[in-house]
């Protein structure tokens, strides 16, 4: 019998250029869960650096971390500074109202 070796996936390591960090977050986005947004932002940030990212926005390294983390729960002025330190911009877009109808 042959023995499997796994590893561990970082999304991080693959979020390289611009559209995959917005295809990330965007498919985050419309998951819809909190969690997922958070953890998909952590990711990034790990993937830019998180000093600089933390820096840049204007919070602490551990308390982004924490906040950006699977059990995280930013506050979403953290969210949107994040956004920003990313540089990226967050957009709303109405929903058809076929699809609130369901």
């Amino acid at each position: 019998m042959t023995k499997t070796t796994m590893t561990i996936w970082d999304p991080a390591t693959h979020l390289r250029t611009a559209d995959d960090v917005a295809a990330y977050l965007e498919a985050a986005l419309q998951d819809g869960d909190p969690q997922l947004v958070a953890a998909a932002l952590g990711d990034i940030a790990r993937a830019k650096g998180m000093s600089q990212v933390a820096r840049d926005a204007g919070l602490g390294r551990e308390s982004l971390y924490k906040s950006l983390s699977c059990s995280g729960n930013p506050e979403l002025a953290t969210v949107l500074k994040v956004i920003s330190a990313l540089g990226l911009e967050l957009h709303v877009t109405a929903v058809d109202e076929a699809k609130m109808a369901v």
